[in-house]
């Protein structure tokens, strides 16, 4: 099934969602990788649920999905995956990807990457997805590495965290082409 493996399952927002999305969103050692500069406030969030829900990808450019787990019929919310930046003439999107701390180093990043690869370049046809990760956030460049991703860039001086600028890595995957 699309968006979903024995595991996990990549599902829209919904308006129960607000608390979790509040609590990642205001997490201020999130916001260096989310270029966020300010805590959303839960009206900006409730507003954002829903009018992504009035919303498809291709009008908004954006799609964030809540990852679930569920396994043996759990049903409980471990982080977020969005599509970003859609660019329909060149078939490309970004990915960015959070999961909840309790929930990490288990797999369930890599199974979130690979459905929404499967989602990107199967169903929606795109030819590329990119992240842009600091040099330093190790952790994810080796999720980003381990799932595909082939390094295809520096940018210098990108990011200031505490008055210091950080390089960001720029990794693709490519949609292998059938011969």
């Amino acid at each position: 099934m699309l968006l979903s493996n024995s595991y996990i399952k990549l599902r829209a927002l919904e308006p129960d969602d607000l608390d979790m999305l509040y609590q990642w969103e205001n997490t201020s050692a999130h916001w260096l990788h989310g270029n966020t500069l300010a805590p959303y406030s839960r009206f900006a969030l409730k507003k954002y649920i829903t009018e992504t829900q009035l919303t498809d990808i291709y009008e908004s450019k954006q799609l964030r999905l809540m990852i679930e787990l569920t396994d043996n019929n759990l049903n409980i919310t471990i982080g977020i995956i969005d599509l970003y930046d859609l660019d329909v003439r060149n078939n490309r999107a970004g990915v960015g990807i959070l999961i909840d701390e309790k929930y990490r180093n288990r797999g369930y990043a890599t199974q979130s990457l690979d459905l929404i690869k499967d989602y990107a370049f199967n169903f929606l046809g795109l030819y590329q997805l990119y992240a842009f990760i600091s040099v330093k956030n190790k952790y994810s460049l080796q999720l980003f590495e381990n799932a595909g991703y082939k390094h295809a860039g520096i940018l210098k001086n990108w990011i200031l965290k505490n008055d210091i600028y950080e390089d960001v890595q720029i990794l693709q995957l490519l949609k292998e082409r059938e011969l």
